[in-house]
């Protein structure tokens, strides 16, 4: 009877420790972790989202970048941190729905030992190649590329959602190309923009002012239906590639310990700011479009395109370089 009081002792101590830091929580700066180089979407999004909701939380937030290994790098931080709110992970889909199948011996599992605050955002990809790539559109750069095998394509990171696109863009278009891995978006597209490397799946958000400013040439979006933002742009299903989509979702992550009433004020805190117009138009101007929602409807979320990205992956015999 003693060992079950002590039990029991020790259960109550523990859930008063839990509600009590809900409680008091936030009291002290909290840090996302961009799991990429500066510059890219990814971090863009991080550094607006925290602006944004160190005014809801009435704590600063600060951005920490720990680029490499397909975010695995800095998810790794995020899982081994403690679950007090204060160490959070702004992630691609890679985490959760990628690494776990193309790197299955990881130091952390992304499904057990990570949890969802709440969705962030959806944002679609164009294909983009440099300017001296004589193609117009979809239809020539085909053409180009089965003319000419094994020309150069870049990417954030082995495992990235615009690697695994692109690997599935090849097979059904039938064409051959070389990967060159980059630590994040921003090295890969300056690569791109000297003519190091021919074409890139880049972000919406990063490909479109190059585009205009005659830097890359951009020949298609990822959705499947044309965008109402870029209405004048045909997609990739339009030259005769079906069933080809690459949208990249973004969510905010904490470690699993983290307490449900501190997950509950990170959410409330992250979908405040989502739904503010100043959020919503600054993210249309970032080509952009925000998602929220509760933090089990993001886990779902995430198993559902982990089956879909665990297909791509086994199909294609896509293996980690």
């Amino acid at each position: 009877m003693r060992t079950i009081s002590k039990l029991s002792a020790v259960f109550v101590a523990v859930a008063w420790a839990a509600t009590a830091l809900a409680q008091d929580f936030p009291n002290k700066p909290i840090k996302i972790v961009v799991p990429y180089a500066p510059g890219g979407t990814t971090d863009v999004l991080a550094r607006f989202l925290g602006q944004r909701m160190s005014v809801n939380l009435g704590q600063p937030v600060v951005i920490e970048n720990r680029p490499g290994a397909a975010e695995a790098i800095g998810a790794g931080v995020v899982a081994k941190s403690p679950g007090d709110g204060y160490t959070l992970l702004i992630s691609t889909m890679t985490t959760q729905a990628i690494n776990p199948t193309l790197f299955p011996k990881l130091s952390f599992d992304a499904t057990k030992e990570l949890t969802a605050i709440g969705r962030i955002a959806d944002v679609p990809a164009m294909v983009a190649v440099h300017p001296a790539v004589p193609a117009q559109n979809m239809a020539d750069f085909q053409r180009y590329l089965k003319a000419n095998p094994n020309r150069s394509y870049a990417s954030p990171g082995t495992g990235t959602p615009n690697h695994l696109a692109t690997e599935l863009f090849k097979t059904k278009a039938g064409v051959v190309a070389a990967h060159i891995p980059y630590r994040g978006g921003a090295p890969a597209v300056q690569d791109l923009m000297a003519g190091h490397v021919d074409f890139m799946l880049i972000l919406a958000p990063e490909a479109m002012p190059l585009a205009k400013a005659g830097r890359l040439r951009t020949l298609a979006i990822t959705t499947q239906q044309r965008s109402p933002m870029f209405p004048d742009m045909p997609t990739v299903a339009e030259s005769g590639i079906k069933d080809f989509e690459l949208v990249v979702w973004y969510t905010l992550l904490a470690p699993a310990t983290t307490p449900k009433d501190v997950v509950a004020k990170l959410n409330k805190a992250l979908n405040d700011v989502l739904n503010e117009k100043q959020t919503k138009d600054k993210l249309a101007e970032l080509s952009i479009k925000p998602t929220g929602g509760t933090p089990e409807e993001a886990m779902t979320f995430a198993a559902t395109e982990a089956v879909k990205w665990k297909k791509v992956i086994e199909d294609g015999n896509i293996k980690p370089e």
